[in-house]
């Protein structure tokens, strides 16, 4: 497995190499966004991690511009900034998984292989379409159209948008959801998953009698047609 790192603090630039080579991958570091970007479109990369303060093109728009080239490739953020409304950025900048430093790397090596099992099951087994009541989730184009009409979602929309259709009429939790959207633990002292569940409601319900995603109280969240 190939790994491409960009990160401009040549000491964790470093340790990330040093440390994910003794886990068996093949690591290019670059300093920068602008190689990052250059690398990460020349070669084959089965990951990127990537810091999100970069020199000549930050993490933000780097994950973006990424995520429209190479959306089969998952991306690791890496930040120092970790309130909400910095994931919720990362998030929708197309990036997979999200991680604050200081981290323990052990953390990151399960973050690393759930997200590559993940995108390998994706990107081989998954149908094209996932249909629910009149929405319609086209996993190849990246499309999301309700009653026809395409309705434009981010990334992480997208993909929470996706395991809702692949689980319809069942409650989810947020464990849940953070471990299977997010691969990650829910942290309680955030509400991020909320903040995305009311972001995708106001995109996919067209108006208040046309409710598809319901709050069961003190369990979790369910894609429903009616919820009595």
């Amino acid at each position: 497995m190939s790994i491409l790192v960009i990160e401009d603090d040549i000491r964790v630039a470093e340790l990330l190499q040093r440390s994910l080579e003794e886990q068996h991958y093949h690591v290019d570091v670059v300093y920068d966004g602008y190689m990052g970007r250059r690398l990460a479109l020349q070669r084959t990369y089965d990951l990127i991690i990537t810091d999100v303060i970069l020199p000549k093109i930050n993490g933000i728009d780097l994950c973006k511009e990424l995520k429209r080239e190479l959306p089969h490739i998952p991306i690791v953020m890496l930040t120092a900034l970790g309130t909400t409304d910095d994931k919720v950025e990362g998030f929708d900048a197309g990036a997979d998984d999200y991680l604050v430093k200081p981290f323990e790397l052990r953390e990151l090596y399960v973050r690393i292989r759930a997200l590559l099992k993940r995108f390998e099951h994706k990107n081989t087994t998954q149908s094209a379409v996932l249909t629910y009541a009149d929405m319609a989730l086209d996993l190849n184009e990246k499309r999301f159209t309700r009653d026809g009409q395409e309705i434009h979602l981010t990334p992480k929309e997208f993909n929470l948008l996706q395991y809702f259709m692949e689980n319809p009429e069942r409650v989810l939790s947020r464990s849940e959801i953070a471990e299977k959207v997010w691969d990650t633990h829910f942290d309680t002292g955030t509400n991020f998953i909320d903040v995305y569940i009311n972001y995708l409601r106001k995109k996919v319900e067209i108006d208040i009698n046309n409710k598809l995603i319901h709050t069961k109280s003190g369990m979790g969240f369910i894609l429903k047609l009616n919820e009595n």
